[in-house]
């Protein structure tokens, strides 16, 4: 009986995960299976592998096959560099991608007073984003008032001279 380390896909549609297991070649990919190796959750930021080495060697020593994406697998865990006899040198996985973060401007000097305490600085800070936040709300009332306020007599007497001196 020829054995084989392969994958066999287990998880939701869509949403894969593996068994590496030990199986017969002339078996079905999600068939009948000898062993459960480990399992391969490609889905997670990194990646796990998780992967039961000594049983792995067992089946290798045994004449099992593995097949590329085990081997990789393999490689990765440590177990084939066991079965080789090679010092294993483990591999530093990528670290998961962080969102950037956006950075607010700081403050000027003269805005916050300085202080060495941490509690009176948050507060001071605290104090100037509220002032700062009324004095642009007058602001946009006064533009506001400026905008609906009605024009003065001067600007209407203007106005009607104006048309005045059109009609001949």
């Amino acid at each position: 009986m020829a054995v084989r380390l392969r994958l066999m896909r287990m998880g939701k549609k869509k949403q894969p995960t593996y068994r590496v297991v030990a199986a017969d070649s002339r078996s079905p990919r999600n068939g009948r299976f000898i062993e459960i190796v480990g399992t391969y959750q490609p889905r997670l930021d990194p990646s796990v592998i998780k992967i039961d080495n000594d049983r792995a060697v067992h089946w290798l020593q045994q004449g099992a096959q593995p097949s590329e994406a085990v081997e990789k697998l393999l490689k990765i865990s440590g177990a084939w560099a066991d079965f080789k006899g090679e010092e294993f040198v483990p591999s530093v996985p990528p670290a998961p991608k962080e969102k950037p973060v956006v950075q607010k401007p700081e403050p000027s000097s003269s805005d916050v007073q300085t202080d060495t305490s941490t509690d009176e600085t948050e507060e001071s800070t605290a104090q100037a984003d509220v002032a700062e936040a009324e004095a642009n709300e007058d602001e946009a009332e006064a533009n506001e008032v400026e905008a609906t306020e009605e024009p003065s007599e001067n600007e209407v007497e203007q106005e009607v001279n104006v048309d005045d001196e059109e009609q001949p």
